[in-house]
């Protein structure tokens, strides 16, 4: 191992110590023992000698005696050149060197000791550097001993540590947080399957309150109603006069051909006007008064066709047959009192007898000025025209079909 410089060399185990050295003197180099500058020989490691016996220097000795030269190495003298003093000697001057191994002569030349080179600077031998802390793989001074590393300061190793705790609990926090993330989704999807479901169950609730109130208000427009009935057909309901008597008279279909409106009444109630040749008759309403022209007459079957200038609202003609029981509205001016309205059901439908065309039988009371009305079933549709009813009898009253006056003046 190294050795500060101007330290005595220490003896390996084995050797006697060679005695002391001048600080910062040369000192021959021996083959295999490492030097350094400025420093003492290291002993060699196989030099060792019996108690009492010469030892072998690690460097020159600069005495003023000779020395024994090693068991089977021929002695000689110390060149000049290696101690140009001549007497060099180790400690004070004058007084014989310390600690020196073996029997050592005080005088004479030193010769030289075995393979040791003459006295002075020598460079290192073998391949050693001369300078160096350390040597890689053990020392020449200790064979099998390796060279310990040199020491510096030791690296704390607690950030590491603590860096990786703290990637360790970023990485815990993201995986709860993410599997509250999946959590929260799968909850939420639930919801909206939830809401969707209650949703399609609220439509499909909302579909079937619908068509109940549809079914609802066909039945409620199958149930009779004798006011809507009346509030619907009144508006084109007129009294009619022709000369001495009165009727009923109703608007029907659509507005007549170069403007105006079409009615229907009874043959009889404008018979006296259409006999003396003349073919105006009056449409009253309340105060209003509004002429009118008989343009056809169905004698045979108790009808006439007039048309006034005009515009009223046509009633619509029923497209199916009537049928018993059936419910029904009749509108006249009976007695000359307009406006009036009964109600009652269809008793029966009577086929034409004896040259007659057929009728309908119907219950609802009516008296003269009557005729000529529409007849009126729940649907607000025109069923037929009352025309008359039984003399001596209560509750049977008579009506023209709607369909025979429709065939014979093609106006519905």
């Amino acid at each position: 191992m190294p050795f500060p410089p101007g330290a005595p060399a220490q003896a390996q185990p084995g050797v006697q110590p060679a005695g002391p050295f001048p600080p910062g003197g040369p000192v021959p180099a021996q083959p295999g023992v490492p030097f350094q500058p400025g420093g003492a020989a290291q002993a060699q490691p196989s030099a060792a000698f019996p108690p009492g016996g010469p030892a072998q220097a690690a460097g020159p000795f600069h005495s003023a005696g000779p020395v024994p030269a090693q068991p089977g190495a021929p002695a000689s003298a110390v060149p000049a050149a290696a101690d140009p003093a001549g007497a060099a000697q180790h400690g004070p001057a004058g007084a014989p060197a310390s600690g020196a191994a073996g029997p050592y002569a005080p005088a004479g030349p030193l010769p030289p000791a075995g393979p040791y080179a003459p006295a002075g600077p020598l460079p290192p031998a073998g391949p050693y550097a001369p300078a160096g802390p350390t040597w890689a793989g053990g020392s020449e001074a200790y064979p099998g001993q390796p060279v310990p590393p040199p020491t510096g300061p030791r690296r704390r190793r607690w950030p590491s540590l603590v860096a990786a705790l703290v990637v360790l609990a970023l990485a815990g926090l993201a995986g709860f947080q993410a599997y509250q993330i999946d959590r929260l989704t799968g909850r939420l999807a639930g919801t909206e399957r939830q809401l969707a479901e209650a949703q399609g169950d609220d439509r499909a609730r909302l579909d079937g309150l619908e068509q109940r109130a549809e079914a609802l208000e066909k039945q409620a427009g199958a149930t009779f109603n004798p006011e809507a009935v009346a509030g619907a057909v009144l508006p084109s309901v007129f009294r009619v006069r022709a000369g001495q008597f009165t009727g009923t008279a109703f608007a029907i279909g659509k507005p007549a051909a170069g403007g105006g409106t079409n009615l229907f009444t009874n043959f009889h109630v404008v018979e006296a006007v259409w006999e003396a040749g003349d073919r105006e008759v009056f449409l009253e309403r309340t105060d209003q008064r509004f002429p009118a022209t008989i343009v056809k007459v169905d004698k045979t079957n108790d009808v006439a066709h007039l048309r006034t200038t005009g515009r009223f609202t046509g009633l619509t003609a029923a497209s199916e047959a009537v049928k018993s029981g059936q419910q029904i509205v009749v509108v006249g001016a009976p007695l000359g009192l307009e406006d009036s309205v009964t109600t009652g059901v269809v008793s029966a439908f009577r086929d034409a007898r004896d040259g007659s065309g057929p009728v309908i039988q119907f219950d609802a009371p009516i008296n003269p000025g009557n005729s000529g009305g529409p007849v009126v079933n729940g649907s607000k549709q025109v069923v037929g025209i009352a025309t008359a009813k039984a003399r001596d009898a209560e509750g049977i009253g008579l009506a023209v079909p709607i369909e025979i006056a429709c065939d014979g003046f093609k106006i519905c």
